[in-house]
């Protein structure tokens, strides 16, 4: 988990839209300002950490658990079905998001980012994954 964790920290790189937003709601030298610039950062890696582990881990491990004998391609695809029902949830359920576009831009954002993560996290554990032993040719057995 910490190297999808650190691809997705890496996304971050892109700054999400809602970050990008909230710098151009003042300028940095506006004392009336709600926010000091410094706490936007915050909430980027804030909402970052919380997204890792309420959607992206369980996401990771029920996509490795379930797809074990399906393949990588079949464990990726229930990662990521698994991660965008949990992100969908996770910004209606909890965050509170209830404009439909406001959440269609903001599932497709992490979305985005778990699936370049997870790919990693699959990779990573199918390459670790025990192959079952098979005999020489031509012995019976």
């Amino acid at each position: 988990m910490h190297l999808s964790g650190a691809l997705l920290v890496l996304t971050f790189l892109v700054a999400p839209g809602w970050v990008l937003d909230a710098y151009g709601a003042a300028p940095a030298d506006d004392p009336t300002a709600d926010l000091p610039p410094v706490m936007i950062l915050l909430g980027a890696v804030f909402g970052c950490v919380t997204f890792h582990v309420v959607v992206q881990i369980p996401a990771g491990l029920l996509g490795s658990w379930l797809g074990r004998r399906g393949g990588v391609l079949v464990s990726y695809a229930v990662a990521v079905a698994a991660a965008g029902a949990l992100t969908l949830v996770f910004l209606w359920g909890v965050v509170g998001v209830a404009d439909v576009a406001e959440l269609t831009a903001l599932w497709l954002d992490y979305m985005a980012r778990a699936a370049v993560a997870l790919a990693g996290y699959v990779g990573l554990t199918s390459a670790l994954r025990p192959r079952p032993a098979r005999p020489f040719p031509g012995v019976e057995g």
